[in-house]
């Protein structure tokens, strides 16, 4: 009883601290308190494969304090994978605050110093053509990460805390996507620098905007206005995001931001805009479709930069709208244009909270969804799309409500590494609940303390894969000089 009242202390002071460096320091009293860092120090356990980590890390080991270099290099190409033994099962970050065995750790190490030091090791010995082919192949099998961020209206500021969180610890994936209100978010870091993004995020601006977004929710969900003030949402992208396209926010920042969309009619598909399916449209445009929420604001038409530099409708045609409701996590297709197979998901959508959450409390609507179970509400939403497809050849309108709440509920909520706000006593009604500035920013203060909760998994499970980013990077630079070297030799003699 003693200990588990010292543990509940100690976690007030975890979720008090106010910097990464402050948790981190409280999380190493609270594992040495609860023995967490005892079974850190324990190898064995029945959850992975701890033998074969243990000798593919002693092989590693020896052959680089040896200099075989050629043994090393076919030892990487025996496999790099991240579960490998079943070492990245998120069972084996649930005991400790800071992070997982120390055995996978050091073998996670030992992996991005051997990639290293063979992308240094002089091309007489392995030539760079080997080497190059070595990394590319490495970086195909192990994959990479993506940061998806879902919809949820003004719980979007959780957002804010979990990129600050990740920012602070340099490990914001390359490749972001974004729906609904995660697409403001995701658009409005991939579209600037990280130096650009660090002064907004540590000045007043951030306060400022939540008081005026608290606003001008509030004149509207609670009777104050009448009509949806849309322009303020148009005035605080267009105040908050560059007026860039796609390619030009890349080119930029070098993050890969995707945004994804719903169509406004029926018989379309919904679409991920990107630098490489969409590289001429404009960002702004994009967060605009994708925030729009049927019945409250207008469908949108992209817009996009010609090939004489000039501003135009893109699919002139069609209208979209908030994109949360065909694809609020993309996996598949940031898996396909990507090569992402790890995911980190900021999941704020209410859908999460009471289709996904038992502890979630309060809301008829929540109720319903517990009782029924996901796959319950799922096969409800498909019944009636079935019957108003059949049936409500005069009612458009409803066929197209049917169909979005199928594809509403239909969808995998889901992440390999899920961050999310503690909901265990959240009130479903506090959604509709009148929002102040101070309460918006404390969204983004819990977006941080959950990141800060995951970043041990989130630092392990990337590293590999930012190891192998930084190293393809920079071969590809030294391609692309030894390439205009070539070409400015092979002018000069011709």
């Amino acid at each position: 009883m003693a200990k588990s009242k010292q543990l509940l202390a100690q976690q007030r002071k975890l979720d008090s601290a106010e910097s990464y460096q402050k948790w981190e320091d409280e999380a190493v009293l609270y594992d040495e308190m609860s023995g967490a860092d005892k079974w850190r120090e324990i190898e064995q356990s029945e959850r992975y494969d701890h033998a074969q980590i243990r000798h593919r890390l002693e092989r590693l080991r020896s052959f680089r304090a040896s200099g075989d270099n050629l043994s090393l290099l076919f030892t990487i190409n025996e496999g790099v994978h991240g579960n490998m033994g079943g070492m990245g099962k998120s069972e084996l970050y649930s005991r400790s605050k800071l992070g997982t065995k120390y055995l996978i750790e050091d073998y996670v190490n030992e992996i991005a110093s051997a990639l290293e030091h063979l992308a240094n090791v002089d091309d007489n010995e392995i030539s760079f053509d080997e080497k190059h082919d070595l990394f590319h192949r490495a970086s195909l099998c192990y994959g990479t990460s993506a940061l998806m961020l879902s919809g949820g209206g003004s719980l979007g500021h959780f957002h804010l805390g979990v990129l600050k969180a990740l920012m602070e610890q340099e490990l914001v994936p390359t490749v972001l996507s974004g729906s609904s209100a995660g697409s403001f978010v995701s658009a409005l870091f991939g579209t600037r620098t990280n130096h650009e993004m660090s002064d907004y995020l540590s000045s007043d601006e951030v306060f400022v905007e939540a008081k005026e977004e608290a606003s001008w929710i509030n004149r509207f969900i609670f009777g104050k206005s009448e009509q949806f003030d849309v322009h303020s949402i148009e005035d605080a992208i267009d105040r908050l995001i560059p007026d860039l396209t796609f390619q030009e926010a890349y080119e930029l920042t070098g993050y890969r931001i995707n945004i994804s969309i719903a169509p406004a009619e029926l018989h379309q598909t919904s679409r991920l805009l990107n630098a490489i399916t969409s590289p001429n449209v404009y960002v702004r445009k994009a967060v605009l479709a994708s925030c729009a929420v049927p019945g409250v604001f207008p469908s949108v038409t992209l817009e996009a930069k010609n090939i004489r530099g000039e501003r135009q409708k893109y699919l002139p045609t069609r209208k979209w709208v908030d994109g949360s409701l065909s694809d609020d996590l993309p996996a598949k297709r940031l898996a396909r244009l990507y090569g992402v197979n790890h995911y980190i998901g900021s999941l704020i959508n209410p859908i999460v909270m009471f289709a996904h959450d038992d502890s979630v409390k309060g809301g008829s609507i929540g109720t319903f969804a517990r009782r029924m179970g996901h796959k319950g509400v799922t096969g409800w939403t498909k019944s009636m799309q079935s019957l108003t497809q059949r049936y409500g050849k005069d009612w458009p309108r409803l066929k197209l409500f049917t169909t979005m709440a199928h594809s509403v509920f239909q969808q995998d909520y889901t992440a390999d590494i899920a961050i999310y706000p503690d909901f265990h006593n959240f009130q479903m009604r506090k959604i509709l609940s009148p929002l102040t500035g101070d309460e918006l920013m404390a969204l983004v203060r819990q977006g941080e303390l959950a990141t800060w909760r995951k970043m041990g998994m989130i630092r392990t499970s990337s590293k590999i894969s930012r190891v192998l980013d930084k190293i393809l990077l920079e071969y590809e630079s030294i391609e692309h000089l030894n390439f205009r070297y070539r070409h400015a030799a092979q002018s000069a003699t011709g």
